[in-house]
Protein backbone atom coordinates (compact mmCIF):
# COMPACT_ATOMS: atom_id res chain seq x y z
CA UNK A 1 0.00 0.00 0.00
CA UNK A 2 1.22 3.56 -0.86
CA UNK A 3 2.75 5.68 2.08
CA UNK A 4 -1.05 7.36 2.56
CA UNK A 5 -0.02 9.72 5.31
CA UNK A 6 2.61 11.08 2.89
CA UNK A 7 0.25 12.25 0.59
CA UNK A 8 -2.17 13.35 2.85
CA UNK A 9 1.01 15.59 4.89
CA UNK A 10 1.55 16.73 1.33
CA UNK A 11 -1.74 17.68 0.87
CA UNK A 12 -2.16 19.25 4.01
CA UNK A 13 0.60 21.50 3.22
CA UNK A 14 -1.48 23.34 0.87
CA UNK A 15 -3.33 24.72 4.41
CA UNK A 16 -0.08 26.87 4.79
CA UNK A 17 -0.98 28.97 1.96
CA UNK A 18 -4.50 29.73 2.91
CA UNK A 19 -3.03 30.45 6.63
CA UNK A 20 -3.91 34.05 6.67
CA UNK A 21 -6.75 34.15 4.01
CA UNK A 22 -8.42 31.11 5.63
CA UNK A 23 -9.62 30.28 9.11
CA UNK A 24 -8.21 27.12 9.93
CA UNK A 25 -11.83 25.53 10.51
CA UNK A 26 -12.26 26.29 6.14
CA UNK A 27 -9.38 24.79 5.30
CA UNK A 28 -11.40 21.99 4.12
CA UNK A 29 -13.33 24.17 1.94
CA UNK A 30 -10.35 24.17 -0.46
CA UNK A 31 -8.37 21.00 0.08
CA UNK A 32 -11.11 18.30 -0.28
CA UNK A 33 -12.79 19.25 -3.23
CA UNK A 34 -9.19 20.07 -5.26
CA UNK A 35 -8.05 16.48 -3.50
CA UNK A 36 -11.16 15.38 -5.42
CA UNK A 37 -10.91 16.97 -8.45
CA UNK A 38 -6.61 16.31 -8.72
CA UNK A 39 -7.84 12.31 -8.19
CA UNK A 40 -10.14 12.41 -11.08
CA UNK A 41 -7.96 14.63 -13.28
CA UNK A 42 -5.01 11.93 -13.13
CA UNK A 43 -7.23 9.00 -13.58
CA UNK A 44 -8.62 10.63 -16.84
CA UNK A 45 -5.31 12.14 -17.98
CA UNK A 46 -4.36 9.21 -19.86
CA UNK A 47 -7.56 9.07 -22.23
CA UNK A 48 -8.07 12.96 -22.35
CA UNK A 49 -6.83 13.01 -26.16
CA UNK A 50 -9.46 10.32 -27.58
CA UNK A 51 -11.75 12.35 -25.73
CA UNK A 52 -11.91 15.19 -27.29
CA UNK A 53 -11.28 13.08 -30.48
CA UNK A 54 -14.91 11.54 -29.74
CA UNK A 55 -16.24 14.66 -28.38
CA UNK A 56 -15.29 16.46 -31.33
CA UNK A 57 -17.06 13.52 -33.61
CA UNK A 58 -20.96 13.12 -31.48
CA UNK A 59 -21.17 16.77 -30.33
CA UNK A 60 -24.28 17.32 -32.15
CA UNK A 61 -25.92 13.66 -30.51
CA UNK A 62 -28.11 13.96 -27.37
CA UNK A 63 -26.38 14.06 -24.36
CA UNK A 64 -26.97 10.41 -23.53
CA UNK A 65 -25.22 9.15 -26.54
CA UNK A 66 -22.21 11.84 -25.71
CA UNK A 67 -22.07 10.32 -22.06
CA UNK A 68 -22.23 6.67 -23.23
CA UNK A 69 -19.39 7.48 -25.55
CA UNK A 70 -17.11 9.30 -23.42
CA UNK A 71 -17.51 7.06 -20.62
CA UNK A 72 -16.51 4.06 -22.36
CA UNK A 73 -13.17 5.84 -23.82
CA UNK A 74 -12.47 6.77 -20.13
CA UNK A 75 -13.46 3.53 -18.77
CA UNK A 76 -14.84 5.01 -16.11
CA UNK A 77 -18.64 6.13 -15.21
CA UNK A 78 -17.47 9.90 -15.89
CA UNK A 79 -15.39 11.72 -18.09
CA UNK A 80 -14.50 15.65 -18.95
CA UNK A 81 -15.27 16.95 -22.25
CA UNK A 82 -13.14 20.56 -21.61
CA UNK A 83 -9.70 20.94 -23.27
CA UNK A 84 -7.97 21.41 -19.34
CA UNK A 85 -6.50 19.63 -17.09
CA UNK A 86 -4.49 20.10 -14.32
CA UNK A 87 -1.06 20.58 -16.36
CA UNK A 88 -2.92 22.66 -18.98
CA UNK A 89 -4.88 25.11 -16.15
CA UNK A 90 -1.35 26.28 -14.67
CA UNK A 91 -0.19 26.86 -18.16
CA UNK A 92 -2.16 30.00 -18.56
CA UNK A 93 -1.99 31.80 -14.79
CA UNK A 94 -3.68 35.32 -15.76
CA UNK A 95 -7.20 33.05 -16.67
CA UNK A 96 -6.89 30.32 -14.07
CA UNK A 97 -10.26 31.25 -12.61
CA UNK A 98 -12.45 31.44 -15.83
CA UNK A 99 -10.19 28.24 -17.13
CA UNK A 100 -10.88 26.62 -13.83
CA UNK A 101 -14.86 26.63 -14.06
CA UNK A 102 -14.54 25.73 -17.68
CA UNK A 103 -12.53 22.64 -16.51
CA UNK A 104 -15.14 22.31 -13.87
CA UNK A 105 -17.94 22.55 -15.94
CA UNK A 106 -16.84 19.92 -18.45
CA UNK A 107 -17.68 17.10 -15.95
CA UNK A 108 -19.98 15.03 -16.56
CA UNK A 109 -23.13 15.49 -14.33
CA UNK A 110 -22.25 13.23 -11.45
CA UNK A 111 -19.04 14.90 -10.68
CA UNK A 112 -20.38 18.11 -11.26
CA UNK A 113 -23.26 17.62 -8.43
CA UNK A 114 -20.09 16.57 -6.22
CA UNK A 115 -18.47 20.09 -6.61
CA UNK A 116 -21.72 21.86 -5.95
CA UNK A 117 -21.98 19.56 -2.88
CA UNK A 118 -18.68 21.72 -1.88
CA UNK A 119 -19.93 24.60 -3.24
CA UNK A 120 -16.81 25.18 -4.16
CA UNK A 121 -16.95 27.77 -7.00
CA UNK A 122 -17.64 30.34 -4.03
CA UNK A 123 -14.04 29.40 -3.37
CA UNK A 124 -12.81 29.38 -6.47
CA UNK A 125 -14.29 33.38 -6.63
CA UNK A 126 -12.66 33.57 -2.94
CA UNK A 127 -9.05 32.08 -3.65
CA UNK A 128 -8.47 34.26 -7.10
CA UNK A 129 -9.35 37.60 -5.18
CA UNK A 130 -6.63 37.08 -2.58
CA UNK A 131 -4.25 36.14 -5.63
CA UNK A 132 -4.24 32.34 -4.57
CA UNK A 133 -5.90 30.39 -6.91
CA UNK A 134 -3.10 29.97 -9.20
CA UNK A 135 -0.64 29.45 -6.62
CA UNK A 136 -3.13 26.45 -5.21
CA UNK A 137 -4.03 24.93 -8.11
CA UNK A 138 -0.02 24.03 -8.96
CA UNK A 139 0.59 23.04 -6.03
CA UNK A 140 -2.15 20.45 -6.51
CA UNK A 141 -0.77 19.59 -9.86
CA UNK A 142 2.31 18.63 -8.26
CA UNK A 143 0.75 15.47 -6.48
CA UNK A 144 0.08 11.93 -8.05
CA UNK A 145 -2.96 10.38 -6.97
CA UNK A 146 -3.87 8.62 -10.26
CA UNK A 147 -1.73 5.76 -8.43
CA UNK A 148 -3.40 5.49 -5.45
CA UNK A 149 -5.82 2.61 -4.92
CA UNK A 150 -9.45 2.95 -3.75
CA UNK A 151 -8.62 1.80 -0.56
CA UNK A 152 -5.59 4.13 -0.12
CA UNK A 153 -7.47 6.98 -1.22
CA UNK A 154 -10.07 6.68 1.71
CA UNK A 155 -7.52 6.37 4.18
CA UNK A 156 -6.06 9.28 2.86
CA UNK A 157 -9.49 11.18 2.97
CA UNK A 158 -10.39 10.14 6.69
CA UNK A 159 -6.59 11.21 7.39
CA UNK A 160 -7.25 14.87 6.11
CA UNK A 161 -10.94 15.11 7.90
CA UNK A 162 -9.13 13.97 10.89
CA UNK A 163 -6.90 17.12 10.97
CA UNK A 164 -9.67 19.49 9.71
CA UNK A 165 -11.54 17.96 12.65
CA UNK A 166 -9.11 18.37 15.44
CA UNK A 167 -7.85 22.12 13.91
CA UNK A 168 -11.82 23.31 14.21
CA UNK A 169 -12.94 21.06 17.07
CA UNK A 170 -15.24 19.31 15.10
CA UNK A 171 -16.13 15.57 15.80
CA UNK A 172 -13.92 13.56 13.13
CA UNK A 173 -15.78 10.22 14.42
CA UNK A 174 -18.62 11.80 12.58
CA UNK A 175 -17.06 11.37 9.37
CA UNK A 176 -15.50 7.55 9.62
CA UNK A 177 -15.16 4.43 11.40
CA UNK A 178 -11.67 3.09 11.98
CA UNK A 179 -10.40 0.52 9.20
CA UNK A 180 -9.55 -2.44 11.49
CA UNK A 181 -12.85 -2.44 13.26
CA UNK A 182 -14.49 -2.16 9.84
CA UNK A 183 -12.51 -5.15 8.51
CA UNK A 184 -13.93 -7.16 11.60
CA UNK A 185 -17.33 -5.95 10.94
CA UNK A 186 -16.90 -6.87 7.48
CA UNK A 187 -15.32 -10.11 8.70
CA UNK A 188 -18.83 -10.98 10.68
CA UNK A 189 -20.76 -9.81 8.15
CA UNK A 190 -19.74 -12.21 5.77
CA UNK A 191 -18.38 -15.36 8.42
CA UNK A 192 -21.57 -17.85 7.07
CA UNK A 193 -22.45 -16.64 3.55
CA UNK A 194 -21.99 -19.07 0.87
CA UNK A 195 -23.82 -17.53 -2.01
CA UNK A 196 -21.57 -14.60 -2.41
CA UNK A 197 -18.50 -16.95 -2.89
CA UNK A 198 -20.43 -18.26 -6.21
CA UNK A 199 -19.37 -17.46 -9.43
CA UNK A 200 -21.01 -14.45 -11.11
CA UNK A 201 -22.96 -14.10 -7.89
CA UNK A 202 -24.69 -10.25 -7.57
CA UNK A 203 -25.69 -8.69 -4.29
CA UNK A 204 -26.65 -5.36 -2.32
CA UNK A 205 -24.84 -3.77 0.34
CA UNK A 206 -25.96 -0.84 2.29
CA UNK A 207 -24.81 2.07 4.87
CA UNK A 208 -27.55 4.59 5.99
CA UNK A 209 -24.68 6.54 7.99
CA UNK A 210 -22.04 6.20 4.96
CA UNK A 211 -19.76 9.22 5.48
CA UNK A 212 -16.92 9.01 3.32
CA UNK A 213 -17.68 5.10 2.19
CA UNK A 214 -15.33 3.57 4.44
CA UNK A 215 -17.71 0.47 5.17
CA UNK A 216 -18.93 0.57 1.72
CA UNK A 217 -15.11 0.49 0.30
CA UNK A 218 -13.97 -2.05 2.56
CA UNK A 219 -16.32 -4.70 2.08
CA UNK A 220 -16.28 -4.24 -1.38
CA UNK A 221 -12.64 -4.63 -1.28
CA UNK A 222 -13.44 -8.19 0.32
CA UNK A 223 -15.47 -9.63 -1.43
CA UNK A 224 -13.04 -8.95 -4.26
CA UNK A 225 -10.68 -10.18 -2.66
CA UNK A 226 -12.39 -13.72 -2.07
CA UNK A 227 -14.29 -13.74 -5.25
CA UNK A 228 -13.22 -11.87 -8.28
CA UNK A 229 -15.94 -12.91 -10.02
CA UNK A 230 -19.05 -11.60 -7.57
CA UNK A 231 -20.73 -8.06 -7.83
CA UNK A 232 -21.48 -6.35 -4.49
CA UNK A 233 -23.67 -3.12 -5.78
CA UNK A 234 -23.04 -0.39 -3.32
CA UNK A 235 -25.62 2.11 -1.71
CA UNK A 236 -25.60 4.57 1.03
CA UNK A 237 -27.28 8.10 2.54
CA UNK A 238 -25.22 10.58 3.86
CA UNK A 239 -26.67 13.58 5.57
CA UNK A 240 -23.23 15.78 5.50
CA UNK A 241 -22.64 17.30 2.15
CA UNK A 242 -18.50 17.16 2.30
CA UNK A 243 -18.51 13.38 3.14
CA UNK A 244 -21.20 12.92 1.04
CA UNK A 245 -19.33 14.07 -2.18
CA UNK A 246 -16.46 11.76 -1.12
CA UNK A 247 -18.36 9.11 -1.05
CA UNK A 248 -20.17 9.44 -3.80
CA UNK A 249 -17.13 10.18 -5.43
CA UNK A 250 -15.55 7.20 -4.34
CA UNK A 251 -18.22 5.47 -5.97
CA UNK A 252 -17.53 6.84 -9.43
CA UNK A 253 -13.89 5.63 -9.34
CA UNK A 254 -14.62 2.29 -8.13
CA UNK A 255 -16.95 2.08 -11.30
CA UNK A 256 -20.34 1.78 -9.08
CA UNK A 257 -23.91 3.77 -9.84
CA UNK A 258 -22.92 7.10 -7.85
CA UNK A 259 -27.11 7.86 -8.15
CA UNK A 260 -27.25 4.63 -4.97
CA UNK A 261 -25.38 7.06 -2.64
CA UNK A 262 -27.94 9.75 -1.64
CA UNK A 263 -28.03 12.75 0.50
CA UNK A 264 -30.19 13.61 3.74
CA UNK A 265 -31.14 12.26 6.97
CA UNK A 266 -31.79 8.73 6.68
CA UNK A 267 -34.24 8.97 9.72
CA UNK A 268 -36.35 12.26 8.21
CA UNK A 269 -36.21 11.16 4.60
CA UNK A 270 -35.40 7.49 3.37
CA UNK A 271 -33.90 8.15 -0.01
CA UNK A 272 -34.10 4.25 -0.54
CA UNK A 273 -37.94 4.00 0.51
CA UNK A 274 -38.35 0.78 -1.43
CA UNK A 275 -34.93 -1.08 -1.31
CA UNK A 276 -34.47 -4.36 0.22
CA UNK A 277 -30.66 -5.39 0.16
CA UNK A 278 -28.84 -8.53 1.12
CA UNK A 279 -26.37 -6.46 3.71
CA UNK A 280 -25.79 -3.87 6.26
CA UNK A 281 -23.57 -1.95 7.59
CA UNK A 282 -23.71 1.22 9.76
CA UNK A 283 -21.45 3.22 12.74
CA UNK A 284 -24.18 5.66 13.55
CA UNK A 285 -23.55 8.89 15.87
CA UNK A 286 -23.09 7.80 19.61
CA UNK A 287 -25.54 8.77 21.80
CA UNK A 288 -26.65 11.95 19.83
CA UNK A 289 -30.86 13.38 20.30
CA UNK A 290 -33.25 12.61 18.00
CA UNK A 291 -34.86 16.07 18.25
CA UNK A 292 -34.71 17.38 14.85
CA UNK A 293 -36.65 14.11 12.87
CA UNK A 294 -38.77 13.44 16.38
CA UNK A 295 -42.00 14.85 13.99
CA UNK A 296 -41.38 12.26 11.47
CA UNK A 297 -40.47 9.60 13.38
CA UNK A 298 -42.94 10.05 16.25
CA UNK A 299 -46.29 10.22 13.57
CA UNK A 300 -44.17 7.13 11.23
CA UNK A 301 -44.82 4.89 14.59
CA UNK A 302 -47.74 5.93 15.52
CA UNK A 303 -49.72 5.83 11.62
CA UNK A 304 -47.95 3.12 10.17
CA UNK A 305 -46.86 1.07 12.88
CA UNK A 306 -44.91 -2.21 11.65
CA UNK A 307 -45.86 -1.34 8.46
CA UNK A 308 -43.45 1.59 9.04
CA UNK A 309 -39.24 1.40 10.29
CA UNK A 310 -39.80 1.95 13.96
CA UNK A 311 -43.56 -0.37 15.01
CA UNK A 312 -41.81 -2.32 17.89
CA UNK A 313 -41.26 1.28 19.65
CA UNK A 314 -39.21 4.58 20.43
CA UNK A 315 -35.85 5.13 22.15
CA UNK A 316 -35.46 8.27 24.38
CA UNK A 317 -35.45 11.25 22.83
CA UNK A 318 -31.47 11.58 23.98
CA UNK A 319 -30.30 8.62 21.66
CA UNK A 320 -31.48 7.42 18.60
CA UNK A 321 -28.55 4.64 17.78
CA UNK A 322 -31.80 2.59 17.98
CA UNK A 323 -33.09 3.90 15.09
CA UNK A 324 -30.45 3.39 12.64
CA UNK A 325 -31.43 -0.24 13.61
CA UNK A 326 -34.84 -0.83 13.23
CA UNK A 327 -34.33 1.65 9.82
CA UNK A 328 -31.50 -1.29 8.79
CA UNK A 329 -34.30 -4.62 9.59
CA UNK A 330 -36.66 -2.95 8.02
CA UNK A 331 -34.22 -2.88 5.36
CA UNK A 332 -33.84 -6.69 5.09
CA UNK A 333 -35.15 -9.07 2.30
CA UNK A 334 -37.74 -11.42 3.25
CA UNK A 335 -36.27 -14.86 4.42
CA UNK A 336 -38.12 -16.65 0.54
CA UNK A 337 -35.28 -14.22 -0.71
CA UNK A 338 -32.82 -15.42 0.87
CA UNK A 339 -32.68 -13.07 3.88
CA UNK A 340 -30.53 -10.13 4.99
CA UNK A 341 -27.68 -9.54 7.64
CA UNK A 342 -26.26 -6.45 8.88
CA UNK A 343 -23.36 -5.03 10.97
CA UNK A 344 -23.74 -2.02 13.31
CA UNK A 345 -21.72 -0.46 16.06
CA UNK A 346 -23.64 1.03 18.74
CA UNK A 347 -22.19 2.26 22.68
CA UNK A 348 -23.77 0.29 25.69
CA UNK A 349 -26.56 2.43 26.40
CA UNK A 350 -28.75 0.38 23.74
CA UNK A 351 -27.79 -2.97 25.65
CA UNK A 352 -29.82 -2.18 28.38
CA UNK A 353 -31.12 1.56 28.98
CA UNK A 354 -35.06 1.29 29.77
CA UNK A 355 -36.63 -0.74 32.29
CA UNK A 356 -39.76 -3.11 30.97
CA UNK A 357 -42.00 -1.47 28.83
CA UNK A 358 -39.75 1.21 27.77
CA UNK A 359 -39.11 1.85 24.22
CA UNK A 360 -35.71 0.97 24.59
CA UNK A 361 -36.69 -2.31 25.91
CA UNK A 362 -39.90 -3.18 23.66
CA UNK A 363 -37.04 -2.79 20.74
CA UNK A 364 -34.56 -5.58 22.62
CA UNK A 365 -37.49 -7.53 22.94
CA UNK A 366 -38.88 -7.48 19.43
CA UNK A 367 -35.34 -8.29 18.37
CA UNK A 368 -34.58 -11.01 20.33
CA UNK A 369 -37.91 -12.87 20.34
CA UNK A 370 -38.16 -12.67 16.81
CA UNK A 371 -34.78 -14.76 16.92
CA UNK A 372 -32.87 -12.01 15.20
CA UNK A 373 -30.15 -11.02 17.58
CA UNK A 374 -26.64 -13.33 16.35
CA UNK A 375 -24.34 -11.77 18.30
CA UNK A 376 -22.50 -9.13 20.03
CA UNK A 377 -18.53 -8.38 20.64
CA UNK A 378 -17.70 -5.63 22.53
CA UNK A 379 -14.84 -4.03 21.55
CA UNK A 380 -11.73 -2.60 23.45
CA UNK A 381 -11.93 0.96 24.48
CA UNK A 382 -10.33 4.31 22.93
CA UNK A 383 -10.19 2.77 19.38
CA UNK A 384 -12.55 5.83 17.87
CA UNK A 385 -11.23 8.95 17.11
CA UNK A 386 -13.88 10.93 18.60
CA UNK A 387 -14.60 8.89 22.46
CA UNK A 388 -12.97 6.92 24.55
CA UNK A 389 -16.08 5.08 25.41
CA UNK A 390 -16.79 1.60 25.18
CA UNK A 391 -18.20 0.02 22.01
CA UNK A 392 -20.31 -2.93 20.80
CA UNK A 393 -20.56 -4.55 17.52
CA UNK A 394 -24.13 -6.11 16.67
CA UNK A 395 -24.65 -8.92 14.44
CA UNK A 396 -28.26 -8.79 13.21
CA UNK A 397 -30.16 -11.76 10.89
CA UNK A 398 -33.35 -13.07 9.51
CA UNK A 399 -31.84 -16.39 8.62
CA UNK A 400 -29.67 -17.89 11.06
CA UNK A 401 -28.30 -21.00 10.35
CA UNK A 402 -29.43 -23.90 12.32
CA UNK A 403 -26.93 -24.13 15.14
CA UNK A 404 -26.96 -20.57 16.02
CA UNK A 405 -31.14 -20.56 15.77
CA UNK A 406 -32.57 -19.90 19.39
CA UNK A 407 -29.25 -18.23 20.72
CA UNK A 408 -27.07 -15.28 20.94
CA UNK A 409 -23.10 -15.49 20.94
CA UNK A 410 -21.37 -13.16 23.21
CA UNK A 411 -17.26 -12.29 22.12
CA UNK A 412 -15.74 -10.11 25.03
CA UNK A 413 -12.90 -8.84 23.08
CA UNK A 414 -12.23 -5.75 25.39
CA UNK A 415 -8.61 -7.57 25.78
CA UNK A 416 -8.24 -7.68 22.02
CA UNK A 417 -5.73 -4.67 20.94
CA UNK A 418 -2.50 -2.96 20.76
CA UNK A 419 -1.62 0.45 22.01
CA UNK A 420 -0.78 2.99 19.03
CA UNK A 421 2.39 4.77 18.63
CA UNK A 422 0.86 7.79 18.43
CA UNK A 423 -2.51 8.84 19.62
CA UNK A 424 -4.90 10.26 16.85
CA UNK A 425 -7.73 11.97 19.09
CA UNK A 426 -9.52 9.73 21.45
CA UNK A 427 -8.04 6.65 19.50
CA UNK A 428 -5.25 5.17 21.52
CA UNK A 429 -5.62 1.78 20.85
CA UNK A 430 -5.91 -0.16 17.62
CA UNK A 431 -6.71 -3.71 17.05
CA UNK A 432 -4.02 -5.83 14.88
CA UNK A 433 -4.24 -7.96 11.87
CA UNK A 434 -3.76 -10.69 14.10
CA UNK A 435 -6.59 -10.37 16.44
CA UNK A 436 -9.26 -9.52 13.95
CA UNK A 437 -8.54 -12.92 13.20
CA UNK A 438 -8.46 -14.04 16.68
CA UNK A 439 -11.68 -12.50 17.47
CA UNK A 440 -13.42 -13.86 14.22
CA UNK A 441 -11.99 -17.18 14.45
CA UNK A 442 -13.65 -17.03 18.14
CA UNK A 443 -16.78 -15.93 16.04
CA UNK A 444 -16.77 -18.90 13.45
CA UNK A 445 -16.09 -21.76 16.02
CA UNK A 446 -19.50 -21.10 18.09
CA UNK A 447 -17.85 -22.69 21.15
CA UNK A 448 -18.09 -21.11 24.63
CA UNK A 449 -14.74 -20.46 26.62
CA UNK A 450 -13.28 -17.46 28.52
CA UNK A 451 -14.08 -15.08 25.78
CA UNK A 452 -17.20 -16.30 24.26
CA UNK A 453 -20.94 -16.69 26.00
CA UNK A 454 -23.57 -18.22 24.26
CA UNK A 455 -26.97 -18.31 25.90
CA UNK A 456 -30.79 -18.50 24.65
CA UNK A 457 -32.56 -16.16 23.57
CA UNK A 458 -34.72 -15.96 26.51
CA UNK A 459 -32.00 -15.88 28.96
CA UNK A 460 -32.12 -12.11 28.42
CA UNK A 461 -35.57 -11.44 29.16
CA UNK A 462 -37.26 -11.18 32.74
CA UNK A 463 -40.54 -10.48 34.00
CA UNK A 464 -41.08 -7.33 35.95
CA UNK A 465 -43.50 -8.14 38.90
CA UNK A 466 -45.12 -5.81 41.14
CA UNK A 467 -45.21 -7.04 44.81
CA UNK A 468 -48.07 -5.69 46.92
CA UNK A 469 -48.57 -5.25 50.43
CA UNK A 470 -51.72 -4.76 52.58
CA UNK A 471 -52.48 -1.62 53.79
CA UNK A 472 -53.39 -1.67 57.33
CA UNK A 473 -55.20 0.49 60.23
CA UNK A 474 -54.75 2.46 63.11
CA UNK A 475 -54.90 -0.65 64.82
CA UNK A 476 -52.36 -2.28 62.54
CA UNK A 477 -54.75 -4.74 60.76
CA UNK A 478 -55.21 -5.70 57.32
CA UNK A 479 -57.82 -3.31 55.38
CA UNK A 480 -60.01 -5.49 53.62
CA UNK A 481 -60.98 -4.54 50.38
CA UNK A 482 -64.18 -3.86 49.35
CA UNK A 483 -66.72 -3.85 46.01
CA UNK A 484 -63.96 -4.89 43.77
CA UNK A 485 -63.49 -8.49 41.83
CA UNK A 486 -60.64 -9.99 40.30
CA UNK A 487 -58.16 -9.33 42.72
CA UNK A 488 -55.58 -11.46 44.34
CA UNK A 489 -56.95 -13.31 47.35
CA UNK A 490 -55.40 -14.30 50.60
CA UNK A 491 -56.07 -16.73 53.24
CA UNK A 492 -57.10 -15.05 57.13
CA UNK A 493 -55.88 -16.92 59.91
CA UNK A 494 -59.51 -18.69 59.89
CA UNK A 495 -58.54 -19.94 56.21
CA UNK A 496 -61.16 -17.82 54.82
CA UNK A 497 -60.10 -15.99 51.57
CA UNK A 498 -60.37 -12.30 51.47
CA UNK A 499 -58.76 -9.41 49.43
CA UNK A 500 -56.65 -6.72 51.17
CA UNK A 501 -56.53 -2.71 49.90
CA UNK A 502 -52.89 -2.78 48.84
CA UNK A 503 -50.28 0.21 50.88
CA UNK A 504 -48.59 2.18 47.24
CA UNK A 505 -45.84 2.67 50.35
CA UNK A 506 -44.68 -1.10 50.51
CA UNK A 507 -45.04 -1.27 46.64
CA UNK A 508 -42.19 -3.14 45.37
CA UNK A 509 -41.40 -4.87 41.97
CA UNK A 510 -38.48 -7.23 41.31
CA UNK A 511 -37.05 -8.45 38.08
CA UNK A 512 -37.41 -12.26 37.50
CA UNK A 513 -35.70 -14.23 35.13
CA UNK A 514 -38.41 -15.73 32.37
CA UNK A 515 -36.23 -18.88 32.55
CA UNK A 516 -37.49 -18.30 35.91
CA UNK A 517 -40.79 -19.83 37.28
CA UNK A 518 -42.31 -16.57 38.94
CA UNK A 519 -44.48 -18.63 41.53
CA UNK A 520 -41.53 -20.48 42.52
CA UNK A 521 -39.09 -17.35 42.92
CA UNK A 522 -42.13 -15.31 44.81
CA UNK A 523 -42.64 -18.29 47.38
CA UNK A 524 -38.51 -18.48 47.83
CA UNK A 525 -37.43 -14.96 47.33
CA UNK A 526 -40.27 -12.89 48.55
CA UNK A 527 -42.84 -15.06 50.96
CA UNK A 528 -40.07 -16.40 52.45
CA UNK A 529 -39.67 -13.02 54.41
CA UNK A 530 -42.99 -10.95 53.48
CA UNK A 531 -45.69 -14.08 54.17
CA UNK A 532 -48.68 -11.53 53.74
CA UNK A 533 -47.48 -10.12 50.48
CA UNK A 534 -48.88 -11.08 46.13
CA UNK A 535 -48.61 -10.54 43.32
CA UNK A 536 -50.47 -8.05 40.90
CA UNK A 537 -50.12 -9.82 37.43
CA UNK A 538 -51.95 -6.84 35.91
CA UNK A 539 -48.94 -4.97 35.94
CA UNK A 540 -46.40 -7.74 35.06
CA UNK A 541 -44.19 -6.60 32.06
CA UNK A 542 -41.36 -8.56 30.35
CA UNK A 543 -38.32 -6.59 29.76
CA UNK A 544 -35.15 -7.43 27.91
CA UNK A 545 -31.54 -6.60 28.49
CA UNK A 546 -27.69 -7.59 28.00
CA UNK A 547 -25.58 -7.01 30.70
CA UNK A 548 -22.34 -7.88 29.31
CA UNK A 549 -20.48 -7.24 32.30
CA UNK A 550 -22.23 -9.51 34.59
CA UNK A 551 -21.90 -12.11 31.99
CA UNK A 552 -17.96 -12.43 31.53
CA UNK A 553 -17.69 -11.40 35.46
CA UNK A 554 -14.75 -13.22 36.61
CA UNK A 555 -14.50 -12.99 40.80
CA UNK A 556 -11.20 -12.43 42.40
CA UNK A 557 -10.51 -12.78 45.44
CA UNK A 558 -9.71 -10.86 48.37
CA UNK A 559 -6.05 -10.93 49.85
CA UNK A 560 -5.13 -11.72 52.53
CA UNK A 561 -4.73 -10.43 55.47
CA UNK A 562 -1.24 -11.34 56.31
CA UNK A 563 -0.15 -10.21 52.83
CA UNK A 564 -1.89 -6.79 53.57
CA UNK A 565 0.05 -6.23 56.32
CA UNK A 566 3.08 -7.32 55.06
CA UNK A 567 2.71 -4.36 52.43
CA UNK A 568 1.73 -1.82 54.95
CA UNK A 569 4.89 -2.70 57.27
CA UNK A 570 6.97 -2.43 53.87
CA UNK A 571 5.86 0.89 53.08
CA UNK A 572 6.53 2.29 56.88
CA UNK A 573 9.97 1.49 56.30
CA UNK A 574 10.39 2.69 53.39
CA UNK A 575 8.75 5.99 54.07
CA UNK A 576 10.29 5.87 57.76
CA UNK A 577 13.88 5.83 55.34
CA UNK A 578 12.99 8.50 53.02
CA UNK A 579 12.14 11.17 56.51
CA UNK A 580 15.99 10.07 57.67
CA UNK A 581 16.92 10.99 54.24
CA UNK A 582 15.55 14.24 54.41
CA UNK A 583 16.46 15.19 57.69
CA UNK A 584 20.18 14.47 57.33
CA UNK A 585 20.63 16.67 53.89
CA UNK A 586 19.48 19.32 56.52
Amino acid sequence: MINFREKANFIWSVADLLRGDYKQAEYGKVILPLTILRRLDGLLEPTKDEVLTQYDKYKGQSDDIIDRVLNRATGYKFHNRSLYTFRRLIADPDNIAANLRTYINGFSTSVRDIMEQFRFDEQIERLDKADLLYIVVRRFSEIDLAGVDSLTMGYIFEELIRKFAEISNETAGEHFTPREVIELMVNLLFMDEQDIYKKGAIRTLYDPTAGTGGMLSTADAFIKRQNPDATLLLFGQEINPESYAICKADMLIKGQEPGNIRFGDTLKDDQHPDERFNFMLANPPFGVDWKKTEKVVKAEHEKRGFAGRFGPGLPRINDGSLLFLLHMISKMKAVPEGGSRLGIVLNGSPLFTGGAGSGESEIRKWIIENDMLEAIVALPDQLFYNTGISTYIWIVTNHKTPRRKGKVQLINATGFFQKMSRSLGNKRNEISPAQIRQITELYGAFQESDYVKIYPNAFFGYSRITVERPLRDEHGRPVVKKGKKNQPSLFDGTGAAVQYEPDANLRDAENVPLLDDIDLYFQSEVLLHLPDAWIDHSKTKVGYEINFTKYFYQYKPLRSLADIRADILALEEETEGLIHTILDTQ
